[in-house]
């Protein structure tokens, strides 16, 4: 079975030139197939303030009206993914941008309302493998913007975490995967005041001691949540590491790995 390496890019990486630059280049380095998968870092909220269009989270999600649907396209799907796709390139990648709409890879359906109406977010229900291997099989690397579609033809704002996470599993059918989320942390952290102290491996049992201690907690937990769910259901590992380290973290030398056992 070959070997595939899906890979989410976020948080401050995305804001920062010199940063990103440094993770694209240790992601071109990559031997074998992979895919990229990039949040929008802090952009979006820039291009919607200047644009006179209200921010709004809650818990830390973004509400997505009509206006700010529109903003994220133009920047996740738009600005941040060819500037992404424009520098592999000249790393010698021949990248290839993406969202979930293009090739009907990543079908989804809007997140029903609750407590919390999120507007035009998107909830994956399918991920197209066969089109994802077609583009493999061209020598092409797919890079992601977080946005899908649904049957009616509507985009949605999806999380990309997510996203790598729906993709890693959809691909395991057909390949050994491993997934790694990439960010500014070197790992999952015991103390978060303390970069160092990275947590070298995690299991179902130790995370949930974590959790219930408190060592673990707010957005690590979705993270580590989806992550848990795609070893599950077939993915041979999961990595979280800094966004410096990603390539010796795919060679086992770096961040978190988690195991079933």
């Amino acid at each position: 079975m070959a070997s595939l390496v899906v890979i989410k890019i976020g948080g401050n990486v995305i804001d920062d030139p010199t940063a990103l630059k440094r993770f694209l280049t240790a992601f071109a380095g990559l031997s074998g197939a992979k895919v990229l998968i990039h949040g929008g870092g802090k952009v979006a909220t820039q291009v919607a303030t200047k644009l006179g269009i209200e921010t709004t989270m809650v818990e830390g999600r973004r509400i997505t009206d009509q206006p700010m649907l529109d903003v994220v396209t133009m920047v996740y799907g738009g600005l941040v993914n060819k500037q992404i796709v424009a520098k592999l390139q000249a790393l010698d990648i021949n990248a290839i941008g993406l969202t979930g709409a293009d090739g009907g890879t990543i079908l989804a359906k809007k997140r029903p309302v609750k407590d919390i109406d999120y507007g035009m977010v998107g909830d994956i229900e399918e991920v197209d493998s066969g089109q994802i291997q077609f583009f493999l099989r061209q020598d092409l690397t797919p890079v992601f913007a977080p946005i899908t579609y649904n049957t009616a033809g509507d985009l949605l704002n999806t999380n990309a975490d997510t996203m790598a996470s729906a993709i890693a599993v959809d691909m395991a059918a057909h390949n050994d995967v491993t997934l790694v989320y990439c960010f500014e942390k070197k790992g999952v952290l015991k103390d978060p005041a303390d970069d160092d102290s990275v947590i070298n491996e995690l299991t179902p049992d130790l995370y949930a001691e974590y959790k219930t201690a408190g060592t673990i907690n707010k957005g690590m937990i979705p993270k580590l949540d989806n992550a848990f769910k795609a070893l599950e259901k077939g993915v041979t590992k999961v990595i979280i590491c800094h966004a410096n380290e990603v390539a010796e973290a795919v060679r086992q030398g770096a961040g978190t790995t988690l195991k079933m056992t």
